[in-house]
């Protein structure tokens, strides 16, 4: 191979090496290998089957309140939930690194997180979950920056179900935000310190839908705002070494675009607490929403949760959630004369049969404790008690 006389030059002198200045000019040959060489291909495919086992004398359960991803009209059938494909470039050990993550979605879950643009519908079984450029600037310990559609900075639980100990999602789930688009900065102060701040279009998770708000007109399309704060104990403190605690807010407007444009704010606090159990882990989250829907009139609602995780053994896994809600009526679904309040327990098994399968078994009792009649059941036969068996086959790529 021939080399000018600089590129010789470094060469004798130990600077570059021959291997990686081939490798250079072939790059440079092959520009397409070169910029997909460090991305990753990943995702999953979940299917789902669920059973009413309630006794609902006017036909099958029609009344689910406050379920994300698990509602009636996936009950006594089997369902596909989603297929996620995930496509990312993360960052490298340079100081000016640069990368990207795209989360697609494909499936009725796709439609019902409800990211469709502004220019699309949420019918077409596909959704844009995540579509973000990563930059890292090096300022102090790095401060990492997010460009596009990214995940709230709020919540316990996500949507990708295998992450959590529980298929179904909480209450406190279905009152939170999912999705941005904006900017979103995050630095490490020090060892066990994080924070996190940005900037966004709106509340909610419609890509490019701006925020509004009625009877005001705006020049300007970023009327969000997130922060969060991460605390992780060090290793000194012995037993609670590895415990944290995270504390977010999201304060901001809703989408004209999805009639949902009102002033509202979302307070978000959890925390993990290691155990002296082997296998055993325990965290609490709580959050709380305000929504002003007119000048004199705002909407409340309030989830925390409790959850319980245990390995059995390498293949066996026991999840236990457990929660209670309370907020204004037509907050989840379950009206009442006085708000809505409901309760609920969630247990699921998860086991390792496949390699790369996670299969789960879950039942879930839920239970209304308004003063109304009931808000599962039907119309006709309202019930004040919800029993759902559900099973979940889960394949990661």
């Amino acid at each position: 191979m021939n080399y000018n006389l600089r590129t010789a030059a470094l060469i004798a002198a130990g600077i570059v090496s021959a291997g990686s200045v081939a490798r250079a000019e072939e790059a440079s040959k092959n520009p397409v290998e070169t910029a997909l060489t460090s991305t990753t291909i990943s995702g999953y495919v979940s299917t789902s089957a669920f059973f009413d086992l309630g006794e609902d004398d006017g036909g099958s359960m029609s009344r689910l309140p406050g379920r994300s991803f698990d509602g009636a009209d996936k009950l006594d059938k089997i369902n596909l939930d989603v297929v996620k494909l995930t496509i990312e470039k993360p960052l490298d050990e340079g100081d000016w690194s640069a990368g990207y993550k795209v989360d697609l979605l494909f499936g009725p879950d796709a439609n019902t997180l409800g990211t469709s643009s502004v220019l699309g519908e949420n019918n077409s079984d596909f959704g844009v979950k995540q579509a973000y450029v990563t930059l890292q600037t090096p300022v102090g310990n790095d401060l990492i920056a997010k460009v596009g559609v990214f995940d709230t900075i709020v919540g316990y639980e996500v949507f990708e179900s295998g992450n959590n100990p529980n298929y179904s999602r909480s209450y406190a789930y279905f009152i939170e935000p999912t999705q941005h688009t904006g900017l979103l900065l995050s630095y490490q102060i020090a060892e066990g310190i994080s924070l996190s701040g940005g900037i966004a279009n709106s509340w909610n998770a419609r890509i490019n839908a701006p925020g509004a708000e009625a009877g005001v007109d705006r020049d300007f399309g970023l009327q969000t705002y997130l922060g969060s704060l991460a605390l992780t104990a060090p290793d000194s403190w012995g037993a609670l070494k590895g415990a944290t605690l995270y504390a977010g807010v999201v304060h901001g407007l809703g989408s004209a675009e999805i009639g949902d444009a009102d002033p509202r704010t979302s307070l978000y606090a959890g925390l993990t607490i290691p155990t002296p159990l082997t296998g055993l882990g325990v965290g609490v989250a709580a959050d709380y929403r305000t929504v002003e829907t007119t000048d004199t009139n705002t909407d409340y609602a309030a989830a925390f949760a409790g959850y319980l995780t245990y390995q059995l053994s390498e293949q066996l896994k026991l999840g236990v959630r457990g929660e209670y809600a309370q907020g204004s009526n037509g907050t989840w679904g379950a009206p009442g004369p006085d708000g809505e309040e409901l309760f609920g327990v969630t247990a699921t098994i998860d086991y390792g049969l496949w390699a790369n399968v996670l299969t789960r078994i879950e039942f879930r009792w839920d239970k209304d404790l308004s003063d109304g009649a009931g808000g599962f059941g039907t119309a006709l036969s309202p019930e004040e008690n919800s029993y759902v068996l559900g099973l979940n086959l889960l394949y990661k790529f």
